[in-house]
């Protein structure tokens, strides 16, 4: 037990530092905030007419239904922009003194991903926040919110696993900073910003098979409808399976870095 504590103490630590080297670097918080509530004033601004679309879901209005979308923007550069710090720790030797400590090396990347979670519960609090000021509403009260509170959280997580195996195999936060693109495509290639019924091919497609799809649906059914228990379980099916390919992708990649130096 207290070995399980010791590593604990290390993997907050981390964490913590991880959150504060975030928001101490404008170029990290800046698309995690900022960009995608600009995009949400755009989209709703601009484009709220949609929802008079023929076979447009049933909502209160597009606001309400664009916060999952900013949600799920925020988390998925939450998991880009803690891969870049990681790695703007390796190119600094910082890792390699924390690889050089008594501590496990799986508490090195836990703690990293512990403070990519924190900033996706930040960006879930402050969309929700934004949501209820300007006027909509979570249909499922207090549990939906919390539920969709979880959903964003654990999905960063999720996310900064791959986010941290690039960062860990390339050593190089110009190598991670360069897929902030490829995140906006697979992003913008689900339902998160559009309803997949509306879409055409092969967006329509792409986006019925994409696992963000799943999560951007379970955190958005409790905020326009309310809690849907098939939504909610193929939510976590798949951010499992982004996890089950985080760890994949995090453990071979920490033996490379292991064997390289």
């Amino acid at each position: 037990m207290s070995r399980l504590a010791a590593n604990a103490r290390v993997v907050r630590a981390l964490g913590m530092r991880s959150v504060r080297q975030t928001f101490r670097r404008p170029q990290l918080i800046a698309p995690i905030i900022i960009f995608p509530t600009l995009l949400l004033a755009i989209q709703t601004g601009g484009a709220g007419g949609a929802i008079n679309l023929p076979g447009f879901p049933e909502v209160q209005g597009f606001l309400q239904f664009m916060l999952a979308g900013a949600m799920m923007q925020a988390l998925m550069l939450a998991g880009n922009s803690g891969g870049i710090a990681l790695a703007v720790d390796i190119e600094m030797g910082f890792t390699d003194r924390l690889f050089s400590a008594p501590i496990p090396r799986f508490a090195i990347v836990l703690g990293r991903l512990v403070g990519t979670a924190a900033l996706g519960l930040f960006s879930a609090l402050w969309f929700l926040a934004i949501g209820l000021i300007f006027g909509a509403e979570i249909e499922s009260g207090v549990a939906g919110a919390l539920l969709a509170i979880a959903l964003v959280t654990a999905t960063a997580m999720a996310v900064g696993g791959i986010g941290a195996a690039i960062a860990l195999r390339t050593g190089r936060a110009s190598v991670v900073q360069g897929l902030f693109p490829l995140v906006l495509v697979v992003l913008f290639l689900s339902s998160a910003f559009f309803p997949q019924e509306l879409m055409i091919e092969p967006a329509k497609t792409i986006a019925e098979y994409n696992p963000l799809s799943f999560v951007a649906e379970g955190i958005r059914e409790p905020i326009v409808t309310g809690i849907d228990a098939t939504a909610t379980l193929e939510a976590v099916l798949s951010i499992l399976g982004i996890v089950v390919l985080g760890l994949v992708l995090s453990a071979r990649a920490l033996r490379h870095r292991l064997r390289v130096g």
